[in-house]
């Protein structure tokens, strides 16, 4: 594996961002969010999404192929003022377990050196997500959310804090 971690450029990229959002979504998701909702998720959905927001994403890449992304900025309710927040973070299956994931998460965290606080949601019974945030330093803070996806889920938010 060739890995490098880079701002979306191009258009191949914004397409390879958007496969990655949405087969990373069927693969984390299913199981966790209501079926129907999930049918929903389709490749167009995220080709879409990809362009409205195209700032603030890098991508992880193994030679030309898009295998992961990050989207990062200031912290999106204003209720923790001073803080960022990494708005989604997804990584391909078959590339899980292999430092990408680590990678785009030290690569957003440097883009969010202005913050002494980062923040993320995650989706509640998404175990492996919760392992990987909790050993790179996150922690729940109790804050919880109900989310409208087909039927209700909960988000946990978790905060990671900067020493020094």
């Amino acid at each position: 594996m060739e890995l490098v971690i880079k701002p979306v450029e191009t258009e191949a990229e914004l397409d390879g961002k958007a496969y990655v959002h949405y087969k990373a979504w069927h693969e984390t998701y299913t199981g966790l969010i209501d079926p129907a909702y999930m049918r929903g998720v389709t490749l167009e959905k995220c080709r879409e999404t990809a362009r409205r927001w195209p700032e603030n994403i890098i991508t992880a890449k193994d030679g030309e192929r898009v295998v992961g992304f990050a989207a990062y900025g200031p912290y999106r309710d204003g209720t923790l003022p001073e803080c960022g927040e990494v708005f989604a973070i997804y990584v391909l299956k078959e590339y899980q377990g292999r430092g990408v994931g680590f990678a785009l998460m030290n690569a957003a965290l440097d883009r969010l050196s202005g913050f002494r606080r980062i923040a993320l949601w995650v989706l509640r019974g998404n175990e492996r997500a919760i392992r990987f945030y909790t050993r790179y330093g996150f922690r729940f803070d109790g804050a919880e959310a109900e989310l409208a996806l087909g039927a209700p889920v909960t988000e946990l938010r978790m905060i990671y804090e900067r020493r020094g």
